[in-house]
């Protein structure tokens, strides 16, 4: 391809672009975790930024057609309308670190305390139930097919399952210190993820069956992944300086990010394309190869 990236800036360098989300608006929406706040573009590269919270982190779409987010600063769990209109709510356990955030398949939205051990559950009302789950810092989280959701477990080195009613189940996985974070329904019906710490992406069925696979630079630090339009896994190395791609089948391709040091986190499909965030205050436009 001839210029398969390309970047456009949203913020100041030390805003923080962190995570992505395709939007019910259809404007790409984004989180700013050092200036504490939203941002969201629109189809004709305008930015617009909402203050909220401290330490906005993932994010994600809910039932309800706004947005969701972890405040990870503030401890809190935010929404936002399209229209800027912003709210929060505190979850029981004090200082609990809210990181990952999904729509459920009962209607609430779902998030991890990954500073204390705990799932929690809130609905559209704002009401909140908490679920403990094994130690290990439960990072990112995903509604799986299988009707329950799925989520990483950064220090125990394992992937967590929980039903919707609370009943938690985990699967260690086979490389020592492999530290997942992302994670992702890919686009064969099983759970993809990265292995920050071993520089592996990962695939687990819904039975439990556990593939992983090397990347070419292991201390590519692989962290947020997305399922893209072309059916492949992409993903983006936090330490490698690149977006990574994965097919079912194991072939691994990179592109490497047009500056050096652009530390890429969170990547979403987005009209066609894969974007990503880059912490220099920029978004990447990654244009999917042809088959």
């Amino acid at each position: 391809m001839a210029d398969p990236v390309r970047e456009v800036t949203v913020s100041g360098p030390d805003a923080g672009p962190y995570a992505l989300v395709d939007g019910p608006d259809g404007a790409l929406w984004f989180t700013l975790v050092h200036q504490g706040a939203i941002g969201r573009r629109d189809a004709d590269g305008a930015v617009t930024v909402h203050a909220v919270g401290a330490g906005p982190t993932l994010l994600a779409q809910g039932p309800d057609g706004a947005l969701w987010f972890t405040e990870y600063g503030s401890h809190r769990i935010g929404r936002i309308t399209v229209h800027g209109d912003v709210t929060s709510f505190a979850p029981p356990t004090a200082e609990g670190g809210p990181f990952g955030i999904a729509a459920g398949p009962d209607g609430a939205m779902w998030f991890t305390l990954s500073a204390a051990d705990r799932i929690g559950r809130i609905t559209m009302d704002g009401e909140i139930t908490e679920y403990p789950v094994p130690d290990g810092f439960p990072s990112a989280l995903a509604a799986g097919p299988d009707g329950a959701l799925w989520f990483t477990l950064n220090r125990a080195g394992a992937i967590g399952r929980i039903t919707t009613d609370g009943r938690t189940t985990t699967y260690p996985l086979p490389t020592p210190s492999a530290a997942p974070v992302g994670l992702t329904v890919g686009p064969d019906g099983a759970l993809w993820f990265t292995e920050i710490g071993a520089g592996q992406i990962g695939r687990i069925t819904t039975d439990g069956e556990i593939t992983e696979f090397p990347l070419p630079d292991r201390q590519a630090r692989p962290h947020a992944l997305t399922t893209g339009p072309d059916g492949a896994v992409w993903f983006t190395e936090w330490g490698g300086n690149r977006v990574g791609r994965i097919t079912t089948d194991g072939l691994i391709t990179g592109y490497a990010l047009p500056r050096p040091a652009s530390e890429p986190h969170g990547i979403v499909q987005h009209r066609g394309a894969l974007w990503c965030a880059l912490e220099t205050g920029s978004l990447a436009r990654i244009a999917v190869p042809a088959e």
